[in-house]
């Protein structure tokens, strides 16, 4: 079968850094072929050479079979390669027109936009490739699997033939992510090859033909995905055994709950919500997206409108109109989006980890005590094993494990008494996953009260005491830890609203 890309022995070296040694890669026509490692094996520094965004020191790029000498961005998208990343490429107060034919509208003969022939050369597009939208919708309107399809689909009118889906589920709620995989699938069936990264490694399984595994910059192995099972993959992608992370429980609760919140409702959000969280207890919230549970976190810290009800922390009336007074009560966030809320991408490690508290790190003359400083990066740095050449080092540059790990420790930092987890593993390798649940259970035996807002029921099992789900806006089920009930299945049961009236009132 033909090839519509190979890379034959690619190297690419930074200060310091190997970063592809040797790699070699190839998708077939008409192929969704997987690449998979941890975060800093080279998985994105492969992409972006074939991209032409980084020249590489040696090495062969091939395209149809024909030799590419000089690889650039003008070149690759004349080669058809485009690449599709988690943060689509859209300007969301444009409409879907717009955004397909941007920089190409249709003019009149006195040069003024033609919208009714934008419109209707938009609409056009995407019935081609089987999307079945209304072109004058705005792009902030749209579900981000909506978004996701209409940056493929641009990139397939300009005749990219191979797409890099990198990481394009990270941020989809589990209920769009197959109207995606019928997307891509569909356009495979039609001709188009596609790289797809992602460290969710059962959509692998449920998407690909093939999988490539990098360590450490170099091609470990390629596979047929039907040849292979996942525990061989997470050994391949490690080097060794992922040992399960099983957090020690339970713990007795506090005399007095740390959190409590009773009746609260905020109309089309939520509804007569009642919320015990006790010091050292961890409480996972799960549910379809749109029940609920991230609007009910961001508001408890003070993101958004709260609405009626009452809220004690540590026994005494609390509301937090904005983030600054949470973290003042002892209340922190870690958001889902870390590139967009969580970090500051062009400041380095140390200071967004010190962000949240540079005012305890200041002497009477307001300057900052830099010694103190460093000693308190330096110590979170190790505690959690943040990888990173140095504290100076600007945050972008580390893999996305390690960013997420500054964007807990610089909540952990501030001694929190309750922390909320939007998603925490999301986007991260299955080592920075297991690494980020250890430091989630030290956080609770240093007496933090946390919450876990997530879709993974597995982690919940192996890390909360407790489990709620919610509904439309309500809490309609609780799993506890040990209860014969608390399945992965009567779980995943409750999430799809099966249970009944009688059971969830229970």
């Amino acid at each position: 079968m033909t090839n519509a890309i190979e890379l034959c022995a690619i190297s690419k070296t930074f200060p310091g850094v190997v970063a592809l040694d040797k790699v070699d890669f190839a998708v077939r026509m008409g192929e969704i072929h997987g690449l998979v490692g941890k975060n800093g094996a080279g998985k994105s520094t492969l992409m972006s050479v074939l991209a032409g965004l980084y020249g590489p020191d040696s090495g062969t790029i091939l395209v149809r079979g024909q030799t590419v000498t000089s690889m650039t961005p003008a070149r690759a998208k004349a080669l058809g390669v485009a690449i599709v990343s988690q943060h689509v490429q859209l300007v969301p107060g444009l409409s879907i027109a717009e955004n397909m034919l941007c920089g190409n509208l249709p003019t009149n003969r006195l040069g003024f936009v033609d919208w009714r022939a934008t419109q209707a050369e938009a609409q056009a597009r995407l019935q081609r490739f089987g999307l079945n939208l209304d072109v004058r919708r705005l792009v902030q309107g749209l579900s981000v699997a909506e978004q996701q399809m209409i940056d493929i689909a641009k990139a397939l009118f300009a005749d990219a033939s191979v797409i890099v889906l990198d990481e394009p589920t990270a941020p989809l709620p589990k209920s769009e992510v197959e109207t995606l995989f019928k997307f891509v699938r569909l356009q495979r069936e039609r001709g188009a090859s596609f790289v797809y990264i992602s460290h969710y490694l059962e959509e692998l399984f449920e998407l690909c033909d093939r999988v490539t595994v990098l360590r450490n910059g170099r091609t470990v192995a390629t596979h047929e995905i039907k040849d292979i099972d996942q525990p061989q993959l997470i050994q391949l992608i490690s080097g060794a055994e992922i040992e399960r992370f099983q957090r020690d429980r339970p713990r007795t609760k506090s005399a007095v709950p740390v959190l409590a919140v009773e009746g609260l409702t905020r109309l089309g959000v939520y509804e007569e919500i009642a919320l015990t969280l006790n010091a050292g207890e961890i409480v996972g919230i799960t549910g379809l997206e749109g029940c609920g549970k991230d609007r009910l976190a961001r508001g408890l810290f003070g993101l958004e409108p709260l609405g009626q009800g009452r809220v004690f922390l540590e026994g005494r009336p609390y509301l937090a109109i904005s983030p600054a007074d949470a973290i003042r009560a002892g209340v922190v966030y870690v958001p889902r989006d870390r590139h967009g809320l969580g970090m500051v991408g062009r400041c380095s490690v140390r200071e967004n980890m010190t962000l949240p508290f540079l005012n305890t790190l200041t002497n009477a003359f307001g300057l900052l005590k830099h010694g103190e400083e460093t000693a308190l990066v330096q110590r979170y740095i190790e505690m959690l094993g943040i990888k990173t050449a140095s504290m100076a080092t600007n945050i972008e540059n580390l893999s996305g494990g390690n960013q997420q790990k500054v964007v807990v420790a610089k909540l952990a930092a501030t001694k929190p008494k309750v922390l909320f987890l939007d998603e925490p593993t999301q986007g991260v390798d299955v080592q920075a996953k297991v690494e980020i649940l250890r430091i989630i259970g030290t956080l609770a035996k240093q007496d933090a009260a946390v919450v876990m807002v997530t879709e993974e029921i597995g982690e919940m099992l192996d890390t909360c005491d407790r489990i709620l789900v919610m509904s439309r806006g309500r809490m309609i089920k609780e799993f506890h830890l040990g209860a014969a009930d608390t399945t992965h299945t009567n779980i995943l049961t409750a999430i799809e609203g099966v249970f009944s009236a009688a059971q969830s009132q229970r």
